[in-house]
């Protein structure tokens, strides 16, 4: 009897599954995950990303196999893998879900639609997030409504499987992946069971504190729900993650006002329109997939790609660029993988303006530093940081008055540059500024221990903040601008309920890959 294969992408759970499901009940089922070397050695992809996928696939064969399905993993291009699958034991089926990913992906989807065709394989994908596939624009969609109809959807039964009569094997070339750093200690676990738990524990303690948490580094990696590696790997469905949500708010409102807890329900509406917006980025990339590559607006094309500096970058990219916070970030994020969305947006806007740097490549180096990368999220937010988009408004972000708004003790930045532990408070946001006896008596001598500021700072801010100004009025009403904020501008209306608030309209506050 032919098989129905399941392919597992970003999508690494058995529960809540919808492809799953429905395969499950045309005939027995094999699980399969490839590891293609075409996608994962892409400029985005990377040895941490890889070590969270591989624990999730560990979790997620021991789940299929209670459900009598065996899970098939090879490293190796996924059309020969369909090929021999086809040839040894007949495929009755391919069941996915949708993903927006990178253009390596989408032409994957291609290909392998094409010859499903070809042999006579029903192609089936089902949808993975509230994003809708072929939209062309916003003005005649109501996209938020599909979007609330689609998290509202009852999910999927987790249920076992007929059992394939034979296990396959593949006789394919033996192939390695080499990637530019190795995985890391630092990075949040792989797996469902991890995803579940940072739900349960967000939702049940840490939510309160989420609005006012955020944006700090000291108190967002407690604040943040950090569910976005579980989410963005599909460990968990952002559907449960809604429901969960809409729950918790459900139950809170409920309460009369004196039992409520301080900052719980505003906390959790506001986490709920993150999770809208998660959504509303990545259809951007669904429907225009060429921002992975070229300005939103092409006004801008030009603007910045003839400066390009690739040693400014690597500055940047070591965190060497002797502005402490931006440094401090960036040592952080080298070793956890993970940062909140203020300082993320922070590192790209330093990119953009001061170091006037194009944004693809500071984008593919922030890529395969995410653990919870998503290509849909990713490249629109670091165009947006870098003003390029045509339809949000322009955000300089002052590394300076960052330290002294979200760090002013000093504690993050001693904590990831211990070369200036001995630096004043009055001088850590700025040690540029100390004289050279205080530097010596501090041991940090700039140039020696700690770089010296790759520009003028306030000097490069003015004079980028002013090119870009008038680049943006010389473009005011162009048809250009138009066309963009047609297809992929936001369409919301207000719509807040006392249980599921909804994103208000205008552009989201700016974040980098929306770390929920």
């Amino acid at each position: 009897m032919p098989v129905q294969i399941v392919w597992f992408k970003r999508d690494l759970r058995a529960a809540r599954h919808a492809a799953l499901a429905v395969a499950a009940t045309h005939g027995p089922v094999l699980g399969l995950y490839v590891r293609e070397p075409s996608v994962w050695c892409a400029p985005d992809a990377s040895a941490r990303q890889w070590g969270f996928v591989r624990e999730s696939l560990q979790e997620l064969r021991a789940a299929l196999a209670a459900l009598g399905v065996p899970l098939l993993v090879t490293t190796a291009e996924l059309l020969p893998v369909l090929r021999q699958l086809h040839d040894n034991i007949g495929i009755g089926g391919l069941w996915a879900h949708e993903e927006t990913g990178n253009a390596l992906t989408f032409a994957r989807d291609v290909a392998v639609a094409g010859w499903c065709r070809e042999q006579g394989i029903a192609f089936r994908e089902c949808r993975q997030y509230g994003v809708i596939r072929g939209l062309t624009g916003r003005r005649h969609r109501r996209w938020a409504g599909e979007w609330e109809r689609f998290m509202a959807t009852p999910l999927p039964a987790t249920m076992a499987a007929q059992v394939a009569q034979e296990r396959p094997s593949l006789d394919l070339p033996a192939q390695s992946l080499h990637w530019r750093e190795p995985d890391i200690a630092g990075r949040q676990p792989g797996g469902r069971r991890a995803g579940l738990t940072a739900l349960t524990d967000f939702l049940g303690a840490r939510v309160p504190t989420y609005r006012r948490g955020m944006s700090s580094p000291l108190s967002a990696a407690q604040a943040c729900s950090r569910l976005s590696p579980y989410i963005a790997w599909g460990c968990l469905s952002l559907a449960e993650v809604d429901q969960a949500t809409c729950a918790a708010i459900d139950t809170e409102a409920a309460l009369p006002t004196p039992l409520r807890t301080t900052g719980r329900l505003a906390s959790l509406r506001a986490f709920r329109e993150r999770l809208a917006w998660h959504c509303h980025f990545i259809q951007k990339l669904e429907t225009e997939p060429s921002l992975e590559f070229r300005n939103m607006h092409s006004g801008y094309d030009g603007l910045r790609e003839g400066e390009f500096r690739a040693d400014v970058c690597g500055a940047w990219a070591r965190g060497e660029t002797g502005w402490p916070l931006v440094d401090a970030c960036m040592k952080s994020l080298t070793a956890t993988g993970w940062l909140n969305f203020r300082m993320r947006a922070m590192l790209m806007s330093v990119a953009a303006y001061p170091l006037w740097l194009h944004w693809r490549e500071p984008a593919l180096v922030l890529a395969r530093l995410f653990t919870d990368y998503e290509p849909g999220i990713h490249f629109a937010q670091a165009q947006m940081q870098s003003g390029v988009t045509g339809i949000n408004a322009m955000r300089v972000y002052h590394p300076t008055k960052q330290a002294r708004d979200q760090d002013p003790d000093g504690v993050f930045i001693r904590r990831w540059l211990p070369a200036l532990a001995n630096v004043p408070a009055s001088f850590l946001a700025e040690p540029w500024r100390m004289p050279r006896p205080l530097q010596q008596k501090c041991g940090v001598v700039l140039g020696r221990d700690y770089p010296e500021p790759l520009t003028d700072l306030d000097t490069a801010l003015r004079c980028s903040k002013t090119r870009m100004a008038e680049r943006r009025a010389s473009l005011a009403g162009s048809a250009e601008t138009r066309r963009v904020v047609e297809r992929l501008a936001s369409r919301r209306r207000a719509d807040h309920t006392a249980s599921r608030a909804r994103p208000r309209d205008g552009n989201p506050a700016p974040q980098l890959n929306l770390e929920l």
